[in-house]
Formats: C-alpha cells, sequence, structure tokens
C-alpha cells in the first residue's frame, strides 16, 4: 500500500517542523549527530496530511511552496536537492480568506493547494451526525481498552445533540473515551 503520515503544523515550533517535514543531516543544529529522513522522503509515492497547515511559519510556507511546484525539496543542513512524489492533504480550522488576508497563510500555497475543497460545517451544525460519530468513537475506544460497550440512552443521545460542542469532533471523541472509562 501508500504510505500515509501525518504531519500537525501547530504542534512544533518551525526549526523543529522543517526537520520533520524534510529531514537533516549531521551537523545541521545541535543535537544532529546522524542523518534523518522527514516525512516527505518517507512518504515518497504516498500521501502527506498537513493538518493545521494556517499554522505552519511563513517562511517554511515557502519551502512547501518549492515541493509542491518541483517536487524536491532539500534537507536542512543538506547540499543536494531530493526529489519526492507526494499527495498533500491539507486542512485547518480557520478562515481561509483571513488567514489569507493577515498573511497566515500564503497565498500561492494555498492556490497551489485548492484542487479539491471540502468543508465542513461545525457539528452543532450536524446534529444528526452527532449519534452516528458517537457509535463510532464508543466501539473504536471499547475495542482499543478492551472495554465492552456501554449503551447510549434516548436521553444521553438527545443531550448530546443538544450541547454545541465547541470542540467539534474532537471534543465528542474526547467525551466517548470518558463515557467509557
Amino acid at each position: 500500500g501508500r504510505t500515509f503520515l501525518k504531519i500537525n503544523c501547530a504542534a512544533l515550533p518551525g526549526e523543529l517542523l522543517e526537520s520533520e517535514m524534510f529531514g537533516h543531516e549531521p551537523g545541521a543544529f545541535t543535537g544532529a549527530t546522524r542523518s534523518k529522513p522527514g516525512k516527505f522522503e518517507l512518504c515518497d509515492k504516498g500521501t502527506i496530511f498537513l493538518d493545521e497547515i494556517a499554522e505552519m511559519p511563513p517562511c517554511l510556507q515557502a519551502k512547501l511552496l518549492h515541493v509542491l511546484q518541483d517536487q524536491e525539496f532539500f534537507r536542512l543542513g543538506g547540499r543536494y536537492p531530493r526529489k519526492v512524489d507526494v499527495r498533500i492533504l491539507a486542512a485547518t480550522n480557520v478562515d481561509i480568506r483571513q488567514a489569507i488576508a493577515t498573511k497566515k497563510l500564503r497565498e500561492d500555497v494555498y492556490y497551489r493547494l485548492n484542487a479539491v475543497v471540502l468543508q465542513l460545517p461545525p457539528l452543532r451544525a450536524r446534529k444528526e451526525a452527532i449519534p452516528v460519530f458517537l457509535r463510532h468513537f464508543i466501539a473504536h475506544w471499547a475495542e482499543r481498552f478492551a472495554l465492552p460497550r456501554l449503551p447510549l440512552s434516548a436521553a444521553l443521545l438527545g443531550a448530546c445533540s443538544q450541547y454545541s460542542w465547541p470542540g467539534n469532533v474532537r471534543e465528542l471523541e474526547n467525551f466517548a473515551k470518558r463515557y467509557l472509562i
């Protein structure tokens, strides 16, 4: 199968994110004693999911643009370009137009990635999906924790449907974990 890797752009500071994405060579920074491939290299012929792309520092977005345009990059401290064939999926929870207007997201990066756009309304606007997600998360985490699936009463489903879920699907998933535990 094809490799699928996720990079959470909001979870790491810029320098570490660059190393995570593109890898590094020995001596590229303090503590870099040997070469390390980045996720783009590891995911050649596969798919990378860039979660929270609007949180990526603009200087790193410029390097990403190079990969998008030329399918090549340099490891940190590297002298030679590395070619890759990678499909990129990207997501953000911010308003794209506002992120571009405030220079949080480079417009050229947006238009390079903008082949297919899926806009999902927040969970509170899709209340009919709440029981479906809740049953899925209960089944998933019950199996993972080796616990029995707990029943979902009509009262519980009703309360879940009335709640606004400001943390969206991630909050609902954590609720399912707590319910099981």
